[in-house]
């Protein structure tokens, strides 16, 4: 008799997936609490591998066995998925409501229904953009794996069922054809468009693939003791590495999700015969016991961070990101992960008082309705306004403010996602009149100067060549992964647009840093060296959360204070270092944010029209905040910053 060509698993119970279950979440949690662990996102790629070995080995054994039941499966899938996500969207549309303003609402209601239909990936897919909302605004942006998950799994059975009862000999080569095609397609793909490589199930599936192939044993067993050793410490590896030295700068997922991938399945494959070392280690009870609720702590703990970080809802912390805070919402979040797989994740799939298929399809159709009515209701009120005074109201709208037109996104300033194909010089670099020409070159900080500039001095043509996260440097930058247009945007600006073109003035702007500085100091030379005039501009205001939020939570909860706690206080001083290189060390201009939009000895250039922080201006314009995000100014506040730059006259 000839071995079947789908081997069913028998996959009872092995403490040290729950093991690697919990290495994956708390990487995660790690990761999302800024805990030295910048790559711990790869923790999702580790549950990919786990979940498509586990459910695999389950579908094709019922299959072989002639039991295999679509309704069975998703009954499965069901109980394993709704009923924690059901109380999870309960709580934190529950928040939402307390917290939100009405803009961030209504984005939430959307994400809700997203979520409730297994679609958040491709929504959170369609809204990723540069002036989208950052991700701690969207709290319930973590589901977007859940909706991979699920996309793959509607699929999966329906693929496999004909191939394994008409073509069972394919079953082995579809797999590893469909595994290597999904993984080939993300290698292109995080190049071409980073945000659908992230997202979209169809550049994922590789990843749970390969915990099929697992499953049916078409990899070499690993089976002596050394061996398993050996594997189990390498696999591990693969998975620590990679999450110490991975930063959102790593082109990801593609080839960099590989280690991380192949170190799950290299620790799934070393229990398959017998122990390790790392095996016993991953099967210690309490490490066990966190895999056990791994998945009602992956759902909890990124609300709870989000509306902390946001609102101070467990505690009021004058550092939103101190110790304090990381400890209690890691607490905070063991604990309700803890009560929700033990009251809710468990009574639905065992026990006395487990629901039977038609109570369970009854009561997950009346909930899914109920929040989708939520959802539906929010979205048609424009996200429930009726909830906050006027003031509050004025402020909270400026969450969703995009500039791009004044920008000339797309034109003169390049998204990360734009091919430098989009920028047109005979638009942004025009040389068709005797003013004077002043070349605007750096990232988005110069691209929200240019508004203002263009209007406050109608006696200077500014050029302007900008790209969003570009480092304005002679030498070849090293530029993020989701930069690709600022190595070509230097070239063409150094290596020929400056060689045949003299503006009167080159204004450098970037969100600097200090390993920036040397850098810097070359590129002023390289520029004095080609008899060009040099100025550069700061770095500004910052907080760490939007100010528009901030503005609208202070006049919410009545909490002026609020603002103090999150002002990011290093740029002033940062600001100063500055100044004194350029000036004195350097030879060129230097033009400070602070200088010209805040109070200080002897200087109340620009005071606030309502409110200030430090002597800082909060508000542009009565109603208007200063800061339409984090650190970017609004087109009023561009002007304002470019009215005290000409009172000054530091652009002679």
């Amino acid at each position: 008799m000839q071995p079947s060509p789908y081997p069913a698993q028998k996959t009872g119970y092995r403490a040290d997936i729950d093991g690697l279950r919990a290495v994956a979440v708390l990487l995660v949690l790690f990761d999302h609490l800024h805990i030295r662990c910048d790559g711990g996102y790869i923790g999702v790629d580790v549950f990919f591998v786990i979940s498509g070995y586990l459910i695999s080995s389950v579908i094709l054994g019922e299959i072989e066995a002639g039991r295999f039941s679509i309704v069975g499966f998703y009954e499965r899938r069901i109980r394993r998925i709704f009923p924690a996500l059901l109380v999870m969207l309960l709580a934190t549309t529950a928040m939402a409501y307390h917290y939100l303003a009405p803009s961030a609402l209504d984005s939430y209601a959307r994400s809700l229904i997203a979520a409730l239909l297994s679609a958040s990936n491709m929504l959170f897919w369609h809204q990723a953009g540069y002036f989208d909302a950052p991700s701690a605004a969207k709290p319930l942006l973590h589901t977007w794996s859940l909706g991979v998950e699920e996309q793959f799994y509607i699929c999966f059975p329906l693929l496999l069922v004909p191939i394994c009862r008409s073509f069972p000999r394919s079953l082995k080569p579809a797999l590893i054809g469909l595994a290597t095609l999904s993984f080939l397609l993300a290698c292109f793909w995080v190049r071409r468009d980073p945000s659908a490589a992230f997202y979209l199930a169809p550049l994922r599936g590789w990843e749970l693939l390969l915990g099929a192939i697992l499953s049916q044993r078409y990899l070499p067993a690993i089976r002596g003791k050394a061996m398993r050793n050996a594997a189990a410490l390498a696999g591990m590896a693969l998975i620590l590495v990679p999450a110490a030295c991975y930063s959102v700068a790593t082109p990801f997922p593609g080839l960099a999700a590989l280690p991380p991938c192949l170190g799950a399945a290299l620790l799934i494959a070393a229990g398959e015969h017998g122990g390790s070392l790392v095996g016993s280690v991953l099967a210690w009870p309490p490490v066990a016991f966190i895999g056990l609720i791994s998945y009602s702590l992956y759902l909890w703990h990124w609300p709870i961070l989000i509306f902390q970080n946001t609102n101070s809802m467990l505690l009021d912390s004058t550092v939103p990101n101190s110790r304090l805070v990381k400890i209690v919402v890691l607490a905070m979040s063991l604990a309700v992960a803890t009560l929700s797989w033990r009251f809710v994740e468990t009574p639905f799939r065992r026990g006395r008082l487990r629901p039977s298929r038609r109570a369970l399809f009854s009561i997950s159709t009346v909930a899914v309705a109920a929040m989708l009515l939520i959802g539906c209701g929010m979205i048609a009120t424009q996200g429930m306004p009726s909830r906050f005074p006027l003031q509050a109201l004025e402020v909270a709208g400026f969450e969703s403010y995009n500039p791009n037109q004044e920008w000339r996104e797309g034109v003169c300033f390049l998204t990360p996602a734009e091919d430098f194909r989009a920028f047109q010089p005979s638009t942004c670099l025009r040389d068709g009149d005797s003013r004077e020409h002043y070349l605007l070159f750096g990232d988005s900080f110069g691209a929200q100067l240019y508004p203002g500039l263009s209007t406050v001095f109608p006696g200077i043509e500014f050029w302007q060549a900008t790209a969003g996260n570009c480092l304005p440097f002679v030498n070849e930058p090293v530029p993020p992964v989701n930069a690709p247009n600022c190595l070509k945007l230097s070239k063409f600006i150094y290596g020929d647009f400056l060689l045949h073109h003299h503006p009167d003035q080159v204004l450098l702007t970037a969100d600097w840093s200090e390993p920036d500085l040397p850098e810097l100091a070359h590129t002023i030379a390289w520029l004095h060296q080609h008899g060009m005039t040099v100025t550069v501009f700061g770095r500004g205001m910052e907080f760490d959360t939007g100010l528009p939020t901030l503005l609208f939570n202070s006049i919410r909860d009545r909490d002026p204070a609020l603002i103090q706690r999150h002002w990011v206080g290093g740029n002033r001083d940062f600001d100063r270092k500055m100044a004194d290189l350029v000036r004195n060390q350097w030879n060129a201009r230097y033009i400070s944010e602070f200088d010209d939009l805040c109070a200080s000895a002897g200087d109340t250039a620009a005071a606030a029209p309502a409110g200030s922080i430090q002597g800082c201006p909060l508000y542009a314009a009565p109603g208007v905040p200063l800061i339409f995000d984090k650190f970017h100014l609004t087109i009023p506040a561009s002007a304002l910053y470019a009215e005290a730059i000409r009172d000054r006259r530091q652009l002679p």
